[in-house]
């Protein structure tokens, strides 16, 4: 059983709302993924607990906002998932030419993309960082590992992955391997 987690997604960036796909990449948030932060400091600002991001530039803005600067630490094991060749991409572009990559669960193709990092080794760093916590954690991370940490956290088996939203600007608490979402 995994300490108390309170795991924020980074805010809408420029890319998010292009529909390019970031991977290890970064773009700025927008003005909703400000304000998506700033909801997220609301919800968490009387938690006590470890603060950390993952080091990629829109999560450190958004933990910026929502902890303050300077007032979380940083871990790389909270880094997206890799993404390979398919990072700086347009998704319904590579669809349109990979078809059969895409084919499957809506989250499948993570496992597909030519140089990426895939599902197994993700679940082996974020397992080491759950494996690492001590005391209830503020978390600021993205998407796909935001997933990760809470299907490991539940106890669930990787093939349900796609079952898990993400939201951004609320905040998904996984205590005793329950999960709720704050908004």
């Amino acid at each position: 059983m995994y300490p108390d987690l309170y795991l924020m997604r980074h805010g809408q960036t420029e890319w998010n709302l292009s529909g390019r796909m970031q991977g290890r990449l970064d773009s700025p948030l927008t003005r909703l993924g400000i304000e998506q932060a700033q909801r997220q400091r609301e919800l968490t600002g009387t938690l006590e607990g470890h603060r950390i991001a993952s080091p990629q530039g829109r999560a450190q803005q958004t933990a910026g906002i929502v902890f303050g600067n300077g007032r979380f630490a940083t871990d790389d094991r909270l880094r997206e998932i890799d993404i390979g060749d398919f990072t700086g991409r347009r998704i319904e572009r590579l669809r349109v030419e990979q078809p059969d990559i895409f084919a499957g669960g809506r989250l499948d193709w993570y496992d597909r993309a030519p140089g990426g990092e895939h599902f197994a080794a993700l679940a082996r760093r974020a397992s080491d960082f759950l494996d690492s916590l001590t005391e209830p954690a503020l978390i600021v991370t993205h998407g796909i590992t935001l997933r990760m940490l809470r299907i490991l956290a539940m106890g669930w088996p990787l093939t349900r992955l796609g079952e898990l939203t993400v939201e951004q600007g609320a905040v998904h608490v996984v205590r005793k391997a329950v999960h709720e979402v704050w908004r």
